[in-house]
């Protein structure tokens, strides 16, 4: 264990079954959990907030938006470099690493929380470092690609995403349950509105320790260190990490690269948020900021000299092959999606169904308290939870029909869902009892995640087919960098039409992009003389 594999021929059906495969599955059982967490880190601010405004924390509501958001959009950032690691590091190292970075941001928000009074730059730089969970996903997706015969790639890739993506459920339902007890103890704090666990509602006047939703990480982070750098192996075959340095160079390479995507992510942000909470003010539209941050974190990765940027040079060929780009927007639909309704559902629910809303002197007013509002934070998990339990259903599926088969099935799914979900957030959203609405709701959005979830592994069934061996790792990781702006567009979409009084729009226009990527798949792999055939 944790020695370097070379000769790694795994297409070898001998070797596989007396070798290969005992690896493989070693790696993958450490990179689960190891993947799991960096979920957690990244999109706990979804729950984080919502607590804060039971606790009374001086923020708008519009502020503490800008938290998931700013976790979102770093976090899709990173996987850019990210998607490069494996090659130029290697599996192990950066598994490691990049697992261990994440107990700077789950510390930081332990202490941060424990005051009251910590100002909201501080939050805003937490939930910025947060985005290391996120970039991990594509190291990680990357990593297990080059572990596993293209025979079960569909498997191997839904189980790493598949139970990687219960990080959100895990934390989903974790974190509420921690912040009912004292576990690290620290002084609580007092609800002023109504919260919940997984169990039930809990009422205002109850005492909470929200810092837990921080510290509690450190019990898995630390063994899963250690388990890391123990338990997992680097790859040094020509096609994955041929030329790597020594781990503390692997860790110099990796922390440069991060330090790139957060330089072009704070760019970002600064032109998309307002001065009122650090931005330049600009408010630059986020269509116009998100493919520059692309285009400037690829371009400052290849300006980087020596090996590093020669690397690079080498495995930015896949942004040559037409299928790099199907497969980017259609996997943007099913993960893009998943994450980006993941980080939006519980202030969504708090917002729609946890307020009246009535009519006063002439206008619809939203700031009323519901005292029948459903607590997001009893179910707000479900979807994230479905999504992630059936995607190694998706991806096992693929194998079997054909991945482009079964991502059209659920493209038509998610357009009517969509839709459906569209209807019922606009009659609760204008009516003062919206709870009548909620369950219709939650079912939809519910058959909507399970969808994603599908979709996500049969997609990447695609590419494990569609791309050589060298370029399959790479192409993976790419696409989950950019579907992974879900994280950031979706939340940012619904805060603003929530904003301006119709959230159902938001629904709508996912609806229409649903559509766009059914043609494109029909395109590329089920029309008569697709580029490949049902891949």
């Amino acid at each position: 264990m944790g020695q370097d594999l070379r000769n790694w021929n795994i297409e070898d059906e001998g070797y596989w079954s007396s070798t290969g495969k005992a690896i493989a599955t070693r790696n993958l059982w450490i990179s689960i959990p190891s993947l799991l967490c960096g979920f957690a880190v990244w999109l706990y601010w979804g729950i984080i907030t919502v607590q804060m405004i039971n606790l009374g924390f001086g923020f708008e509501k519009s502020e503490l938006f800008t938290l998931a958001a700013i976790a979102g959009l770093t976090g899709a950032t990173l996987r850019i470099p990210s998607t490069f690691f494996i090659r130029i590091a290697g599996g192990r190292n950066t598994i490691f690493f990049t697992t261990a970075l994440l107990m700077i941001p789950a510390v930081g928000a332990g202490f941060a929380l424990q005051n009251p009074d910590t100002p909201l730059w501080q939050f805003q730089i937490l939930a910025f470092l947060s985005g290391i969970g996120g970039g991990n996903f594509s190291s990680s997706m990357s990593n297990i690609s080059f572990f596993y015969p293209k025979k079960v790639q569909g498997y191997a890739l839904g189980m790493n995403a598949g139970l990687g993506n219960f990080g959100v459920t895990t934390m989903q339902i974790l974190i509420p349950l921690v912040m009912t007890f004292g576990l690290f103890g620290g002084e609580s704090r007092t609800l002023v509105n109504t919260s919940g666990t997984l169990i039930g509602k809990i009422p205002a006047g109850t005492e909470t320790y929200i810092h837990n939703a921080g510290f509690v990480w450190l019990l898995f982070l630390v063994p899963l260190a250690f388990l890391g750098w123990f338990g997992m192996n680097n790859i040094r075959d020509e096609h994955v990490s041929p030329d790597i340095p020594n781990p503390v160079g692997a860790f110099a390479t990796i922390s440069g690269m991060l330090f790139i995507g957060f330089i072009t992510a704070a760019f970002g942000l600064w032109l998309l948020l307002p001065a009122t909470v650090g931005g330049s003010g600009f408010m630059v539209s986020k269509w116009i900021v998100l493919p520059i941050v692309i285009a400037l974190t690829v371009l400052g990765l290849k300006m980087i000299p020596g090996a590093v940027g020669q690397n690079l040079s080498r495995q930015y060929r896949i942004f040559g092959n037409k299928h790099t780009w199907a497969m980017t927007v259609i996997y943007t639909m099913t993960f893009g999606s998943f994450i980006g309704y993941s980080a939006a559902l519980a202030l969504t629910i708090k917002v729609v169904f946890g307020f009246q809303h009535v009519e006063v002197d002439g206008l619809l007013t939203h700031d009323t308290v519901n005292p029948n509002g459903p607590s997001a934070l009893m179910f707000a998990w479900m979807g994230p939870f479905i999504g992630a339990l059936i995607r190694p259903i998706g991806g096992m599926m693929a194998d079997k029909l054909g991945g482009a088969r079964v991502t059209q099935w659920i493209s038509i799914v998610m357009v009517a869902s969509a839709l459906g979900v569209a209807y019922f957030i606009q009659q609760a959203y204008a009516s003062a009892t919206p709870e009548q609405y909620f369950y219709p709701f939650l079912g939809l959005f519910l058959i909507l995640f399970a969808a994603t979830g599908i979709g996500n592994g049969s997609t990447f069934r695609t590419i494990a087919v569609v791309f050589d061996k060298e370029q399959a790792g790479p192409a993976l990781g790419w696409t989950a960098a950019v579907a992974a702006y879900g994280a950031f567009i979706i939340p940012k979409v619904f805060g603003e039409q929530l904003k301006a009084g119709s959230p159902e729009y938001a629904l709508y226009g996912f609806a229409v992009f649903y559509a766009v990527c059914i043609a494109i798949n029909w395109w590329f792999y089920l029309r008569p003389g697709a580029y490949v055939k049902n891949p």
